[in-house]
């Protein structure tokens, strides 16, 4: 399959909300109250974790038949270690994740040295693990200044 571009987009609401779209798919965005959201949808960093466990579902869904391994359940539990003085610009320290784990619940009857062998292959397969455990290019493509209306 070739090089595919994906693209989404973020437009900025009231307060902190953000209305997240790609496609034909929009889901909102905040913080919670603490933070000065309204509490309204999973904020960034939790969207990340839940991208992650949803990539991995997937890639668990879309390979099983390859290793022949048959599922009633799976769920993948995500949590990470942010600390948010960063982003709060309280301290120098790292602004992003400095750990993120996971577990992965399966419910089947293959014996664990198979599924070891299986869940190997999602963590090595799942794009968004891949994004998060190695260096990417972040780059801003362009700044577009808009008219800005007052109204009174």
């Amino acid at each position: 399959m070739p090089k595919t571009t994906f693209k989404a987009s973020a437009h900025l609401q009231e307060g902190v909300k953000v209305l997240a779209k790609s496609r034909n798919f929009e889901f909102t965005i905040d913080e919670p109250k603490n933070l000065g959201g309204t509490d309204t949808g999973m904020n960034p960093v939790e969207t990340v974790l839940a991208a992650l466990g949803a990539c991995q579902a997937i890639v668990a869904r879309v390979y099983a038949k390859k290793f022949n391994i048959q599922f009633e359940n799976l769920r993948v539990d995500v949590e990470g270690d942010l600390d948010t003085d960063g982003f709060m610009n309280i301290s120098d320290v790292r602004r992003g994740y400095s750990e993120i784990r996971y577990n992965i619940h399966i419910a089947t009857n293959a014996p664990k040295e198979k599924v070891a062998e299986f869940v190997q292959f999602i963590e090595k397969t799942c794009p968004v693990g891949d994004t998060l455990a190695n260096p990417v290019s972040l780059k801003l493509n362009d700044i577009v200044i808009e008219p800005f209306e007052v109204v009174v």
